[in-house]
C-alpha cells in the first residue's frame, strides 16, 4: 500500500476477488453506509482515510476492510465503550485529504484516525492532527521521510521504504543474482524514494545500476523502454503503483526485455496483471512490508482472520488487509484500557507491544513499527503468491 507516494494515487487491486471487494465498497460509499453504526451507549469515533474510489483504490479497500472487520468484532463483544468507525475517502489526493481531515476533526471529533493510506496524503495531512493532537497509525505509508518529521501523534503498522528497500536489494542480489539493475520511478514522493532506495541499496552490494523517471500521467514509455534496452539490465525494478507498472512491464515484454521486473508494495495487486496481460506478467516480483498469509504459515493468528476476512467480504485477504486490522487492533485495545481521549490514546500506543494478526504491534518513539520484515511475492497465472521472507524467499 505510498508502502503503500505523493499521493499513491494511481491503483486498482488485489485478488481476483477484489473486483466485488471494490463494488461492494463503492455501493456502500454511495449508498452513505460506508461507517459502522456503533450503536447507543458510550462510543469514540475512529476514522479511515484513504482512496475508496479513484484509480488505486484497489490498494485501500483491502486495508479499510480489514480495520472495518476489527472494529465490528470488537463492537460485537457490547464493551462499554463502543468504536464508530467513520470513513474519508480522499482519493488519494493530498488536496483533498486536507480538507477531509479538517472536517473529521472539528466536525466528527474523530479519537484517532487510521491513515492516511498513501504518502502523499500522509504528509499533507500528519501536521494537521499534530496540531490537533489526534493520533494516526498508517496501515500502508511507507515514505521514508514521514518517519523523520519528530510528529509525535503519527505512527505506521508497516516497515518504511529503506527497509524494504535493503530487503528486495538482497533478494536481487542473493536470488536473483542481479549484476545489473535499471530502476524506475514515477517520479512521485513514494515511487521516486522507493526506486532511488533500491538503486542505492543494491549499488552498495556491487550491483551496476542505471536509473530513469516516467509520467504516471503518460501512456508510452518508450524512452524508458530503450534506455533499459541499452543497458540490458538483469533485473528492472520499479518504484510506484499497479497503474503504471501494468503498462511499464507490458511496453518492456512487447520490446524484446527478458530479464526480471520486480516492483514494490504498490504494485502488488491483480490490477498489475490485468495492466501488463496475464502472459507478460507472469514471473513478476513484488516486495512488500505486508503480509498476506491465508494460511497462516508466519502465525496462528493469520489463519483465523483470513478466514473471518472471507466470512465477511467474501474475498481473500490482501494487500493491507492485515495491517488495516492491526492498524484497527492498536485503537482498540487503547480504548479497552479506558482511552478515550485522543491524547490518552496517543499516549497508550506509546506503550503498546501486542501479536497481531500480522506483525507485532510496537512502535518506536518516532511511531515507525518496530518490526523490520519484508515479503517478496511472485505472479503465478492470475494471483500473486507469497514466496516468504526477502533473506529466505527463493524465485520459483
Amino acid at each position: 500500500m505510498e508502502r503503500l507516494g505523493t499521493l499513491r494515487r494511481n491503483m486498482m487491486r488485489i485478488t481476483g476477488a477484489v473486483a466485488v471487494s471494490a463494488a461492494l465498497a463503492l455501493s456502500a460509499v454511495a449508498c452513505g453506509d460506508g461507517d459502522s453504526d456503533s450503536g447507543s451507549g458510550n462510543e469514540v469515533t475512529i476514522g479511515f482515510m484513504g482512496d475508496l474510489t479513484g484509480e488505486n483504490s484497489g490498494l485501500v479497500i483491502p486495508p479499510k476492510q480489514g480495520a472495518q472487520l476489527a472494529i465490528e468484532q470488537y463492537n460485537a463483544t457490547n464493551p462499554k465503550v463502543k468504536i464508530k468507525f467513520k470513513t474519508y475517502d480522499s482519493q488519494g489526493k493530498p488536496e483533498q485529504a486536507t480538507t477531509l481531515a479538517q472536517g473529521a476533526i472539528k466536525n466528527d471529533k474523530i479519537a484517532g484516525l487510521i491513515g492516511p493510506a498513501f504518502s502523499g496524503e500522509s504528509q499533507s495531512v500528519a501536521p494537521i492532527l499534530e496540531e490537533a493532537k489526534v493520533p494516526s497509525v498508517s496501515p500502508s505509508a511507507t515514505n521514508i521521510t514521514l518517519g523523520e518529521k519528530g510528529w509525535k501523534f503519527w505512527h505506521r503498522v508497516v516497515a518504511d521504504d529503506a527497509v524494504q528497500s535493503d530487503g528486495a536489494a538482497n533478494f536481487l542480489v542473493t536470488s536473483v543474482k542481479a549484476k545489473k539493475l535499471f530502476t524506475v520511478s514515477d517520479n512521485q514522493d513514494y515511487g521516486k524514494g522507493l526506486a532511488d532506495a533500491i538503486g542505492k541499496a543494491a549499488g552498495a552490494k556491487g550491483v551496476q545500476t542505471q536509473s530513469d523517471a516516467v509520467d504516471d500521467k503518460a501512456t508510452d514509455y518508450s524512452s524508458t523502454v530503450n534506455k533499459i534496452n541499452q543497458f540490458k539490465p538483469d533485473a528492472v525494478y520499479f518504484g510506484g503503483y499497479y497503474a503504471v507498472a501494468g503498462r511499464l512491464f507490458k511496453q518492456l515484454r512487447e520490446a524484446g526485455y527478458k530479464g526480471k521486473m520486480m516492483s514494490g508494495d504498490g504494485s502488488l495487486a491483480t490490477g498489475l496483471i490485468e495492466g501488463a496481460g496475464q502472459e507478460n506478467a507472469q514471473g513478476a516480483l513484488l516486495s512488500c512490508g505486508c503480509l498476506i498469509d491465508a494460511e497462516g504459515k508466519t502465525n496462528p493468528k493469520a489463519k483465523k482472520f483470513a478466514d473471518d476476512y472471507k466470512a465477511k467480504f467474501n474475498s481473500e485477504v490482501a494487500i493491507y488487509s492485515t495491517e488495516g486490522f492491526d492498524a484497527a487492533t492498536a485503537f482498540i485495545e487503547a480504548v479497552k484500557a479506558g482511552k478515550t481521549e485522543p491524547e490518552d490514546i496517543n499516549g497508550f500506543l506509546k506503550t503498546e507491544d501486542i501479536q497481531g494478526v500480522g506483525k507485532q504491534i510496537k512502535f518506536a518513539e518516532n511511531g515507525e513499527l518496530a518490526a523490520k520484515d519484508i515479503f517478496i511475492y511472485e505472479v503465478k497465472d492470475n494471483k500473486l503468491p507469497l514466496l516468504g521472507n526477502s533473506n529466505e524467499a527463493k524465485v520459483s
